[in-house]
């Protein structure tokens, strides 16, 4: 069974636990509702909650699907909001989708693919009786406070992997392996923007619109997940940012690297050019070279040689390039 709890509130306090298929008949005060919390249902279990809660077809569809965008979607007096989850799995940010059936006196939640419970959510409101009392919206607002929180920590993650890069990259070249991983994170925070930015309207869909079930009092909760959503996105294009700069600044340094290597190779070629020119003149066994049968000849030849290699030297220390 999929369904992980379901019980009647009223006035903050949970009043007893009742069944999917059970339709209770709350009061018009919007302090008594029904909280069902269930994961990776099947589509029994979806049906017998839309013929006791009257939930629209077509957001039956997209809960059983869990491949959509998150969004809110209006049928009448109730509300049908899709947000996305996101965790890491190793290198990979990995993603869930929680659908949520809104309406009067009804809150369904529906996770697909997140390993972060309810429950621990579940008590903390349940610790808090005076705002578990205001009703399904701050319910909701609480639900989608929760998955957005989940989002820092892979933010964190990343950002301590890339500030760890970026330090390898000054002291030494970035192998292939290191390269890769930085297109790797680039992709992994492109598809991330693409769930966030679509969360970030949904949350200010709640803080500008008048929507069912929703009261005016609830929106500056709603406006504090949009803050928390607005805050990791900024950090993710942050990462990207700084991703790039570190392949970019990678790339100068080992440009520069390379430069200096090879001023490096063209110093000493020039300098074993002058004994290579006077070697290869007298390799040439001219028949009439006076110098040769002269007694200085052989000293005054070492010593053109170190000494023009030695001036060659000491500019080539001047300028920088031994």
């Amino acid at each position: 069974m999929s369904v992980i709890a379901a019980y009647l509130y009223r006035d903050g306090k949970k009043v007893r636990e009742i069944d999917i298929d059970e339709k209770v008949d709350c009061a018009h005060n919007k302090s008594e509702f029904v909280w069902i919390g269930i994961a990776e249902p099947d589509e029994a279990e979806l049906r017998t909650l839309q013929k006791a809660y009257n939930l629209h077809p077509l957001a039956i569809e997209d809960a059983l699907k869990a491949d959509q965008l998150p969004k809110v979607d209006v049928y009448g007096d109730q509300l049908f909001v899709v947000a996305r989850t996101a965790h890491l799995e190793g290198d990979k940010i990995i993603y869930g989708e929680t659908s949520i059936f809104v309406g009067h006196s009804h809150i369904i939640s529906v996770r697909h693919g997140s390993p972060r419970k309810h429950l621990s959510l579940r008590d903390n409101l349940e610790k808090a009786p005076t705002l578990l009392a205001q009703g399904v919206d701050y319910v909701l607002h609480a639900i989608l406070d929760f998955i957005a929180d989940g989002y820092l920590p892979i933010v964190e993650t990343i950002e301590e992997e890339v500030i760890a890069m970026e330090r390898r990259a000054i002291d030494a070249f970035l192998n292939r392996d290191e390269v890769a991983r930085i297109f790797a994170l680039r992709r992994e925070l492109m598809r991330f923007q693409r769930v966030l930015v679509p969360m970030g309207e949904v949350a200010g869909k709640f803080v500008r619109l008048d929507l069912p079930c929703i009261d005016v009092d609830a929106r500056p909760y709603f406006s504090d997940v949009l803050d928390h959503v607005r805050r990791v996105q900024s950090m993710v294009e942050g990462l990207r940012e700084v991703l790039t700069s570190v392949f970019e600044f990678s790339n100068l340094l080992e440009g520069q690297r390379t430069g200096a290597i090879t001023r490096q190779l063209a110093a000493w070629a020039a300098i074993l050019a002058v004994p290579t020119a006077i070697a290869g003149i007298y390799g040439m066994n001219f028949e009439h070279m006076p110098e040769l049968k002269w007694v200085w000849g052989y000293p005054l030849t070492l010593a053109v040689i170190v000494g023009v290699c030695a001036v060659l030297y000491w500019r080539f220390r001047r300028l920088g390039w031994l």
